[in-house]
């Protein structure tokens, strides 16, 4: 098979053991019922699922733990593209003769495109394209609520610790939010955007991806009272990782984010029915 870096890789019969060294990785294969074959994962500051909370964590946004995984003899490692996952240790695994599929997706298509490489990669290719026509059908739904719908001016902010960052043009962030029923403010592909931008835009509603801003913080910080948000108090808390993360749950980010656009839309609330198995115990994890 071919993954998204066009590297080919021979996976010789359907894999019993798989590391995942992406979150959107380890929902997927858990959604998708191979999650009592994963036995080690990439650390998530938001994990998800439960049924993944004991795997043993062989990577973080610092490094892989290249003779860890190796301990682990997998026949299937699940890497992130761009340099999400170390080239250089992906590299080494390689040259172990393990099986590495990167993956790395900048769009909806490319996070539906994902999952079913995911799915072929760990012999679970119905299953995965039956997650991914359901994922689709509910996009369907949120275009179809939304297409007549006013386009209200928003401000999706991702973090302003230090610099103010918001999404960029050609990003998940920007095709969700044309989704969701707005007209979003965008940047390029640095995430940063100034303020006076921002004030330069109006946007009537606030959209709170960042897990360390509150509202009332919003409206006390100097030179934002006179944005139209901050005037009519439409500053809302959303959850960035569902929004923005190619997995599974890339449907509920989309409703929520139509929900927070568009209070009073009506839309369905289920999620696609997803599929799992029971999580491996710790021990058999870990060895």
């Amino acid at each position: 098979m071919t993954d998204d870096e066009e590297t080919q890789t021979t996976i010789p019969s359907e894999p019993r053991r798989i590391v995942s060294l992406t979150p959107a990785a380890t929902e997927t294969l858990f959604a998708i019922g191979a999650g009592a074959r994963v036995v080690a994962k990439v650390e998530d500051i938001t994990p998800w699922p439960p049924e993944a909370d004991d795997l043993p964590v062989v990577a973080t946004y610092q490094g892989v733990q290249v003779e860890r995984i190796v301990e682990l003899a997998p026949d299937l490692v699940i890497a992130g593209g761009v340099g999400f996952t170390d080239p250089d240790s992906v590299a080494q695994l390689r040259r172990l003769g393990i099986p590495v599929v990167v993956v790395y997706a900048d769009s909806t298509d490319g996070a539906f495109h994902d999952i079913e490489l995911i799915g072929d990669a760990a012999g679970n290719g119905a299953a995965a394209r039956d997650l991914t026509a359901s994922m689709r059908a509910a996009f369907d739904q949120v275009a179809a609520a939304t297409a007549a719908l006013p386009k209200p001016k928003v401000f999706y902010e991702i973090d302003a610790t230090s610099k103010i960052y918001t999404a960029a043009e050609g990003s998940v962030y920007a095709e969700i939010l044309r989704l969701a029923g707005s007209d979003p403010l965008l940047t390029d592909r640095s995430y940063e955007i100034s303020l006076e931008e921002i004030v330069d835009f109006d946007p009537e509603i606030i959209l709170l991806g960042s897990p360390f801003a509150t509202p009332d913080q919003v409206r006390q910080r100097p030179g934002w009272a006179g944005i139209a948000a901050v005037r009519n108090g439409n500053i809302i808390p959303v959850n960035d990782t569902i929004i923005t993360r190619p997995g599974p749950r890339l449907v509920d980010g989309l409703r929520e984010l139509a929900r927070a656009i568009h209070p009073d839309i009506d839309l369905p609330g289920s999620s696609p029915a997803v599929s799992s198995e029971p999580s491996p115990s710790p021990s058999v994890a870990g060895g």
